[in-house]
């Protein structure tokens, strides 16, 4: 009874409560929406407790404490100051975000609705709506919570919505009222409604509602059963309807949308988990450092600066405005749909540079899942569609038997039956504009015009328009009646149930009323869900016609029926009944029941559709393949099918050997059946394998030899997985993410079916195809088409994963520049904490100094011109798994952070520590003299140290190098040139003045720049042509084709002027025109792409000009 209670809510319309008894009503939410995460009054303790969760956070404020509450040898403000920038530019950056948020939610809340209280509709705002109340939606209008429709302006109490906001799906879908509301048109009868709905708890499934409505007439109680037929949810929009009436039922945050707004679990790079390994790394090394050494927490302030705080700040602007370079890439958009490419995870850029295995749908990725019907098989004779005729194989096409509709021969029961089968059995809706009038959509001359059917199944809506070429037409619904006109002879149907679809039956089926008043039960779906039910029909030769189908690499359905005798359709219409009104485990007790009707079935045949493959897709799994990626596609469709499609978009190659586990009913056969393929692959090593694997296998394969299982994957070049199950897909792809390997996988989909692979892969692309936005809004990036995925991988991953390498260890380089000449101070002061740099230059060197130079190149930086890139996909290689990340590369740039440091205090030492009669005036040379020497020489150091990494230039990086450095010598004139007077002591004053008025000091500047870069530039010559890489090798082959990669992306026509008309405004902003560079031409040799346009410009690039 508990139970019974706790599970389901019970909700009395328009709030009549019974009046009798001590009942009392439920609580339920409001109607108000809220998205924002903060509120006025919590948003200051939330928000720094949300920030110092972070690890670099709290370290800054333990060392900002341990500065105000010790005698430190650094003010306060120089490790206060970053902090406390960082900590408000992300508090400013959430606020505002979240903003907004409260300014969309109050929108939301705000906006006017119309309910029925009092005899009247009243106007009031939707977060006002409560449980209960019957509210009043237009044609066009969203609906503000979620209703349970009561009436609408039909006589049949349906409407039509779309649910595109909620799962994509554009499709109209058909909702209805039950009997006893339906009639209810208007304000007054509805005011009289007295009506009692008993519905399960709200829950985020937006497909699933049990429910049942109690009416109250004439003293009795009248029970029906409510299903999502019967919801409408909100955020859905009403269609093709003047209006209608609903009962709201889940409120506010209660409503299947609000439900649905849980966010995705947090994605995080390779490169940004190695970030948080070394700074723990630095940190030992800085207690080792500070072993020996008494003073422990002073020390500690002092090379805190180690630890770089600038460095988070660098690496989060770098995702976030790198982001917006794949949105602007034209090569990238998609123009037949006006689509760009989306970035809803810029955390997961630089991972699209180490993609090891890439998992794909088939239908709707690799496919356009655009449906043509092609063959079908009926009564065991196979029938062509040719110019719109349907024949059997092998009859002649012009053959006078031939009729006007396109059938041979419409007069054998079998062939009728079965495309009125087809006619009747879906969830096809017409426009509604099309179904009125007399005739309907025929013509005089008996010729149909064309209809415009609209289908959540694209498989439904190329048969139905199939049927209506040869001659059998869905004309429409009306009431509760499908009409159908077949050779011109209108018949009407009398729809009694709808079995609907469902991925375990993997079938659908209709209950009629034929004009003769016989009932028939018309079933369709996959071959292995009907043809174990049929009991009768040419079962062998349908089942031999649709494996030929599949080998095409048709998509199949069977299609079988079954006639009611009086009583049959009695014990079935009562077993119905029992359970859409059950509102505990109706779902288990349908799937029962069925299972009941559909059985005894009578085969009528099977159809084949095919679904063309996209564009470049051959051209795309084979670049992943040079590039080392290996592709598995995870499909839900039959074997024979899903081989014929590997085949020939070449995830399969012909000399590929192809090895298979299907069809394995237990463990040990199972077992066994790996053992072989093992074995068969050693002794075969030098072929290339392929295997497929369905479903049920794999099921059983990874119940107990899930390491055998993956040895067996891993040695084959290309892996198949048909008949899965979304949760399958996702079940594969953690397996193989948990790996011993841990490779980087990536996962492609478009539909709602894979959207557990997309969440499960460390990234996400969704297809925005045609089966709804779900796969979208779930991924990390989104595109248009699969071909795209070459250039998002093979460009703008290899380019975002350079960028960010270069930039976190040159992030550690200079820092241990910075350091280690602070530490090779304490032997000449007695380790008494002096510091060498004055505080302003600790506090200014990563914030000001030396910051943006790195920053603009993570942003632009292009090693290698993107066209070679894309080209020769082998120079995938050279960045895999974290090539660029490693020990060895770390080690190199710890080493010379280190070399350099020791040139920078030792020089600065034997050539001028020991004179201290350099200075022009007489003035002894000073510890804040020698220091700032130092300062100069490793700020001017590490900024050409940037320049020497940069291969691209555009006039921003020249901007922003050079500019650094005289940045640093204006403000160090300015500091040290002026009595400031809010400085309570200044150190430096006249020191830098003095120090540039020494000619030794600026020889000694030149002299320890040019040793510290000399030893640099000779180990890179030496590399570059004694041990190259491939991508070193393009460099070259690209300069001597005439690509040059430190040229901008521009082309010109001759005699136009660089970086002159409007067009080239945002070449020039972004620093891609070089007015030195106007003609170039391109070898005809050059891997280039016609069409190709460069990734920072909105503007084609001509390839007559190129």
């Amino acid at each position: 009874k508990i139970l019974w209670i706790h599970d389901t809510r019970t909700i009395y319309i328009a709030n009549r409560f019974p009046q009798h008894g001590h009942y009392v009503p439920q609580k339920f939410a409001d109607n108000r929406i809220i998205s924002s995460k903060y509120t006025v009054w919590n948003f200051v303790p939330k928000n720094l407790f949300e920030q110092f969760r972070r690890v670099a956070n709290f370290y800054f404020l333990i060392i900002f404490l341990v500065q105000l509450m010790i005698d430190t040898p650094t003010s306060p403000i120089t490790s206060g100051l970053p902090l406390f920038f960082v900590i408000t530019v992300t508090a400013i950056k959430q606020g505002y975000e979240d903003w907004l948020r409260h300014k969309a939610d109050n929108e939301v809340n705000g906006a006017p609705v119309y309910v029925v209280r009092s005899g009247g509709l009243v106007k009031t705002r939707s977060k006002n709506i409560r449980v209960g109340d019957i509210v009043r939606v237009a044609k066009d209008e969203t609906f503000p919570v979620d209703l349970v429709l009561l009436s609408s302006d039909r006589v049949d109490g349906s409407c039509h919505v779309t649910t595109a906001s909620l799962d994509g799906e554009t499709n109209l879908k058909t909702h209805v009222a039950v009997p006893e509301t339906a009639v209810l048109q208007s304000v007054a009868n509805l005011d009289k409604l007295v009506a009692v709905i008993e519905c399960q708890q709200p829950e985020a499934d937006l497909y699933r509602f049990v429910g049942r409505i109690t009416v109250s007439q004439q003293a009795e109680e009248i029970v029906r059963p409510l299903g999502p037929e019967s919801l409408l949810l909100r955020g859905a929009r009403l269609k093709n309807t003047k209006e209608i009436f609903g009962v709201a039922v889940y409120t506010g945050m209660e409503t299947k949308m609000a439900l649905n707004y849980k966010s995705k679990s947090q994605k995080r790079s390779a490169v940004e988990k190695y970030v948080y390994f070394l700074i723990p790394l630095l940190f030992v090394e800085v207690l080792i450092i500070l072993r020996f050494i008494s003073d422990f927490l002073a020390f500690l302030v002092l090379y805190n600066f180690i630890i770089p705080i600038s460095l988070y700040v660098t690496v989060e602007m770098q995702k976030f405005l790198g982001s917006f370079f794949i949105g602007w890439d034209l090569d990238l958009y998609h123009e037949e749909t006006n689509q760009r490419a989306q970035v809803n995870t810029s955390d997961l850029n630089e991972e699209l540079g180490q993609v090891e295995y890439v998992f794909t749908d088939k239908t709707g990725t690799l496919t356009e899942n655009e449906m043509q019907f092609r063959e079908c098989s009926i009564n065991g004779i196979k029938y062509q569609e040719v110019n719109g005729k349907l024949t059997p194989e092998g009859f002649p096409e012009d053959s006078p038997d031939g009729n006007r509709h396109g059938l041979v021969s419409l007069k054998l029961l079998k062939e009728e039956l079965f495309l009125k089968a087809v006619c009747l059995c879906h969830t096809v809706q017409i426009n509604a504009d099309q179904t009125d009038g007399a005739d309907g959509p025929w013509h005089a001359n008996g010729i149909t015009a064309p209809l415009e059917y609209y289908a959540s199944s694209p498989d439904e809506k190329a048969l139905v328009e199939a049927a209506s070429r040869v001659g059998v037409v869905f004309t429409g619904i009306s009431g509760d009646s499908m009409e159908v006109k077949s050779l011109g002879k209108p018949e009407r149907y009398k729809l009694l149930h709808v079995l609907e679809f469902d991925p375990n039956r993997r079938r659908m089926s209709v209950i009629v009323e034929s004009p003769s008043g016989e009932k028939l039960l018309f079933t369709k779906g996959a071959e292995s869900s009907i043809l174990p039910r049929s009991k009768s029909g040419e079962i062998d030769k349908t089942r031999i016609h649709v494996d030929e189908f599949a080998l095409k690499g048709l998509r199949t359905l069977c299609v079988a029926y079954r006639r009611f005798t009086p009583e049959e359709y009695q014990e079935i219409g009562k077993r119905l009944h029992e359970a859409r009104t059950a509102l505990q485990q109706r779902e288990e007790r349908l799937a029962d029941v069925f299972n009941f009707i559909e059985r005894d079935l009578e085969l009528l045949g099977a159809t084949g559709v095919e679904d063309k493959l996209q564009e470049k897709v051959q051209e795309t799994i084979e670049a992943l393949r040079l590039a080392g990626i290996k592709v598995w596609v995870l499909t839900g469709d039959k074997h024979e099918t899903a081989v014929s499609v590997s085949l020939s978009c070449g995830h399969f190659h012909r000399t590929m050997n192809i090895l298979e586990l299907v069809q394995h009913k237990s463990d040990s056969t199972c077992a066994e059946q790996l053992r072989q393929l093992a074995k068969r692959i050693k002794e075969d090593h030098v072929i290339q394998h392929g295997l497929v694997v369905d479903g049920t296998s794999l099921s059983l394969a990874l119940r107990e030899h899930e390491k055998l299982f993956m040895e067996v994957c891993k040695n084959c070049s290309a892996v198949l997985c048909c008949r899965m199950a979304p949760l399958q897909k996702a079940k594969v792809i953690r397996l193989l993410k948990t790996s011993p390997e841990k490779p980087i996988t990536l996962a492609i989909g478009d539909g709602a079916n894979d959207v557990s692979m997309i969440q499960e892969a460390h990234v996400g692309i969704g297809i925005m195809g045609k089966e709804g936005r779900q796969a979208v809004r779930n991924s990390d990036y989104a595109i248009a088409r699969f071909k795209f995925l070459s250039k998002l991988l093979f460009v703008h991953g290899h380019f975002y994963y350079i960028r960010i390498a270069t930039l976190v260890q040159y992030f550690f380089y200079k820092n241990v520049c910075f350091i280690t000449p602070q530490f090779l101070y304490q032997f000449f002061c007695l380790f008494s904490q002096q510091t060498l740099y004055d505080s302003v230059y600790l506090t200014l060197y990563n914030i000001c100094f030396t910051s943006l130079p790195v920053l603009i190149y993570s942003l632009f930086e292009q090693h290698v011109h993107p066209h070679v890139l894309q080209s020769k996909p082998v120079l995938y290689r050279d960045i895999s798994k974290n090539a660029h990340l490693g020990f060895k590369p770390f080690l190199y740039w710890t080493i010379l952070g280190f070399f350099h440091a020791f040139v920078f205090f030792y020089g600065s030492y034997l050539l001028m520590g020991e004179d201290t009669s350099l200075l022009g005036n007489g003035q002894m040379f000073g510890n804040w003299t020698f220091g700032t020497l130092v300062f100069t020489v490793m700020v001017i150091t590490v900024t050409m140290k940037m320049a020497l990494e940069t291969h691209f230039w555009t006039w921003i990086n020249h901007f922003v190098t050079w500019g650094s450095i005289v940045f640093y010598f204006i403000f160090s004139l300015f500091y040290g040139g002026i009595i400031w007077p809010f400085l309570h002591t200044q150190d430096m004053y006249f020191v830098f003045v003095q120090l540039l008025s020494s000619g030794s000091a600026w020889f000694a500047i030149i002299l320890i720049v040019v040793a510290c870069l000399f030893i640099d530039v000779v180990k890179k010559v030496l590399y570059r042509h004694l041990q190259p890489t491939s991508t070193e090798k393009a460099q070259l082959t690209e300069a001597g084709s005439g690509i040059n990669c430190l040229d901008s992306m521009c082309c010109f026509s001759d005699g136009e002027t660089a970086c002159t008309s409007v067009r080239r405004m945002l070449e020039r902003l972004m620093g891609r025109c070089s007015p030195t560079r106007v003609n170039r031409s391109w070898s005809s040799s050059d891997p280039f792409y016609a069409n190709d346009r460069s990734i920072l410009t909105l503007s084609t690039m001509d390839s007559a000009t190129c």
